[in-house]
């Protein structure tokens, strides 16, 4: 057991930055810290120093050949990592970053092998949680951060998440209250003339094309049994699973209705993971609302995932959601989370 130091960030400016000093000192001298980004909360470790990082995959039981993404303050920090990049990235870096896009371009071999899992490419990204961006100026190196989570659980959107499931595993806890988007930044193939899509996220395909035009969406998206080496996090193995078994029923209110009724009928306790409009034709016992709007849901849905716990019900149901904007990622980690998948 390692002892976890937590940092609550507060309004006091001065304590803050004291906090953060801290943090970063820890970095840099090789621990782990989990701190919140726009998207979720991030265990950090030195990107360069391969026992640092090496850390990260013990403290989280990741698999060794799942990559990581680098996160730096600057534009100037992130071409210090990469080779090749094409006119393209300029485009995308001035629109969309600081924020939650992560740019997989050919590495200069300056990151930690184990960051890159082998692989001759490198995600890199800027965030743009102000307690992310001031971590890493103190820290002044590219630090390496998957979600602070066990490895297969949902990602952490609060400290208190975080500290559930890492307490005692690593050396420190920013807590910044907590994170926005809900769901992990969008990460973009950008070795070829033509960017693609690894993991949809918190851009969306439509708002990356009136950037940049044509963006292809990778096909390994849609195989997530492949046996290839991942070049995303995200892409091969299976996240996000609750406590309990959850289906993704599609067909709205009515078809979860009809498949609540079969399960209660069977003696099962079932919870409900819905949107507000949708809970308000269900006559269920046990509901989460995930807000209204789909940027409401991916906010939203991790911390109801993890809501759910064994021996408070026997399956989750949840609804389905349209694949356009932020609910392409919505439903790539719902069918990730799935154990089941019932259709209409």
């Amino acid at each position: 057991m390692i002892e976890t130091k937590r940092w609550n960030v507060d309004t006091n400016k001065e304590q803050n930055e004291r906090m953060i000093i801290e943090a970063a000192n820890e970095l840099t001298s090789g621990g782990t810290v989990a701190f919140p980004t726009e998207t979720v909360y991030g265990l950090g470790a030195d990107a360069t120093n391969e026992e640092a990082v090496a850390k990260i995959f013990k403290a989280k039981g990741r698999p060794q050949d799942n990559p990581l993404i680098a996160h730096v303050a600057t534009k100037e920090q992130l071409m210090q990592l990469v080779n090749d990049v094409p006119a393209y990235v300029d485009k995308l870096i001035e629109t969309f970053s600081p924020g939650p896009i992560t740019y997989v371009l050919t590495s200069n071999g300056t990151s930690a092998a184990n960051v890159t899992a082998g692989l001759s490419t490198v995600g890199v990204r800027i965030p743009s949680h102000p307690v992310a961006l001031a971590l890493l100026r103190a820290c002044n190196t590219p630090i390496a951060a998957p979600s602070a989570n066990l490895s297969g659980k949902p990602s952490p959107t609060t400290a208190d998440h975080v500290w559930e499931d890492l307490a005692g595993r690593i050396n420190g806890l920013v807590d910044g209250g907590p994170t926005g988007v809900g769901v992990e930044s969008t990460v973009v193939d950008c070795t070829q003339d033509i960017p693609i899509i690894l993991r949809p996220g918190g851009i969306s395909k439509e708002e990356l094309e009136e950037v940049v035009g044509t963006v292809m969406v990778d096909p390994a998206l849609l195989h997530a049994d492949s046996k290839e080496k991942p070049k995303a996090p995200g892409m091969k193995y299976r996240h996000y699973s609750p406590d309990v078994p959850m289906w993704l029923v599609e067909g709205g209110s009515a078809r979860l209705q009809a498949v609540y009724d079969e399960l209660v009928a069977e003696g099962k306790q079932v919870g409900i993971l819905a949107n507000r409009n949708t809970l308000e034709k269900l006559e269920v016992q046990q509901s989460i609302s995930l807000g209204e709007s789909l940027e409401d849901v991916a906010a939203s849905l991790y911390d109801g995932l993890r809501k759910y716990k064994q021996g408070d019900v026997d399956i989750i149901l949840c609804e389905t959601y349209p694949q356009i904007g932020i609910g392409q990622a919505i439903m790539n980690r719902l069918k990730k989370a799935a154990s089941r998948y019932v259709e209409e």
